[in-house]
């Protein structure tokens, strides 16, 4: 990859606005072009509106629990009825959350830990792994 170009499109979804920009902060630095949703509907939105555009997001990061809102289990499985080849990774911090170690049961391609994503290598792996 040459310095500056665009590896693809990720979006991140979570309540937390502060991990919503050290997370984007973190991909953009990588090569992603991001973006962020604060919650399910808003993330399936994003997604469907890119989907429909012919510019498919390549993956997405979805909080397990938004409160109030829709988490990732749903939103993944709303995600995938649109593009079944939906790639999305189950965010947390309660790494012993059954959705976070069986992340394939329920439809995620990955899980990653909330306070790796202000880690490139963490992201990047988690991303290469899922190709």
């Amino acid at each position: 990859m040459k310095k500056g170009q665009i590896i693809g499109k990720i979006l991140v979804m979570d309540d937390d606005e502060m991990i919503r920009f050290i997370a984007k902060q973190t991909l953009l630095k990588i090569g992603y072009d991001v973006e962020c949703s604060a919650d399910g509907a808003g993330a399936i939105e994003a997604y469907r509106k890119a989907y429909e555009a012919g510019e498919p997001f390549m993956a997405v990061f979805l909080d397990l629990n938004i409160p109030g809102g829709m988490g990732g289990k749903e939103t993944i499985k709303r995600l995938l009825a649109i593009d079944p080849h939906a790639k999305g990774f189950v965010t947390s911090g309660d790494s012993s959350d059954p959705a976070m170690i069986h992340y394939k049961d329920f439809g995620f391609s990955g899980a990653v830990e909330k306070r790796s994503v202000y880690l490139e290598a963490e992201l990047a792996s988690a991303l290469k792994a899922a190709e």
